[in-house]
């Protein structure tokens, strides 16, 4: 009898207890009367995305345009804007995304807040053995982040960095924040691997981020192709290397044995004179009865007389922005490994 009269007070307790929560969750706030919750309030102002189309891919990212570095011909003006300080320098030499920097730049300079500017570092006079242009290509200049102008004073600004590509240090000059935008992606057809010259602008890869000598898809690098060649950004180009070029070795001939010597056999058996590491023997297709040679005919003679054979095709990259005598460029298909050194040609 106890249990009963307990399984049925538990019951009745059950659905009073129902009753009191679906009461709750049916009332409604007067719109009129401003009562909402704080959950209410923050439910309304959530953004559901829109599914608008963000435009097409584009083969690089911002990261990649503003992060990538130059070569540039024309020389710094001066006397140069740079990082001269920081809030926190007491504590670091440093600076990073998050970091507020002083420029040697105020109202007098016409800096005016909300104005943004990049920082690079300039390395150093480029040359190369792989260019045919005379002279210096340029300075080398890493990007190095962005800054937004948040106070000007009469001769110093204060800026906050917006990005960082790597660690900003004292001295690190400071330029207007250019413009960029990557090139959009195109429909991707298969590689021609054997594809023939166009015989438009030719060039060279002489650098890549990084200091790399062996690079591959979303790399950057930078070509030896700039304004004055009539380059501008969005032009796609061939990269290739010259049949049996690019060796890592200087060997020319890799046959090292003679067709025929005294040693191959042994005195008892005879087992005979030919070499099995060498090539065939030169004169052979000459006219029976004539002296043949028991000399090896090598690789180097059979390349050296050939007609010419299709160039390796390596892969392709895009412009992201040109320089005065060099673009700098995005690798965005390969076939294989790219080095520093292989030739580029407009498509």
């Amino acid at each position: 009898m106890r249990k009963i009269v307990y399984h049925s007070l538990t019951a009745s307790l059950l659905l009073a207890a129902c009753g009191f929560i679906g009461t709750i969750s049916g009332q409604t706030v007067n719109p009129s009367s401003g009562a909402q919750t704080q959950e209410e309030q923050s439910r309304a102002t959530v953004v559901l995305p829109s599914g608008r189309d963000e435009g097409p891919p584009r083969v690089a990212s911002r990261t990649d345009l503003y992060c990538a570095g130059f070569i540039q011909y024309v020389p710094f003006p001066t006397p140069a804007v740079q990082i001269i300080g920081g809030e926190q320098e007491q504590e670091q030499r440093a600076y990073a995304e998050g970091d507020y920097v002083f420029i040697n730049s105020g109202s007098r300079q016409g800096v005016k807040v909300g104005q943004t500017f990049s920082v690079v570092r300039p390395r150093g006079k480029l040359t190369s053995k792989f260019t045919r242009k005379k002279g210096y290509l340029g300075v080398y200049v890493r990007e190095l982040g962005q800054l937004r102008v948040v106070e000007v004073k009469e001769n110093v600004s204060v800026a906050f960095v917006e990005s960082s590509c790597e660690v900003m240090l004292h001295g690190d000059l400071v330029q207007p924040s250019p413009q960029r935008l990557a090139p959009s992606e195109r429909s991707e057809v298969a590689l021609d691997r054997f594809a023939d010259p166009t015989g438009k602008q030719n060039g060279r890869i002489v650098l890549a981020r990084d200091s790399r000598e062996m690079v591959s898809r979303n790399q950057i690098v930078f070509i030896d192709l700039g304004a004055e060649d009539n380059i501008k950004a969005g032009d796609y180009f061939t990269v290739y290397r010259p049949a049996g070029g690019g060796r890592v070795t200087r060997l020319k001939n890799e046959e090292i044995a003679p067709t025929k010597h005294d040693g191959f056999e042994s005195d008892a058996y005879a087992g005979g004179k030919y070499s099995a590491q060498s090539q065939r023997t030169k004169d052979f297709t000459n006219t029976p009865g004539l002296y043949i040679k028991d000399e090896a005919m090598t690789t180097y003679e059979i390349k050296r007389r050939r007609p010419r054979v299709p160039r390796k095709v390596l892969g392709e990259l895009v412009v992201l922005s040109v320089q005065t005598r060099t673009a700098t460029a995005i690798i965005t298909r390969v076939a294989q490994e790219v080095h520093t050194g292989d030739y580029v040609e407009l498509q």
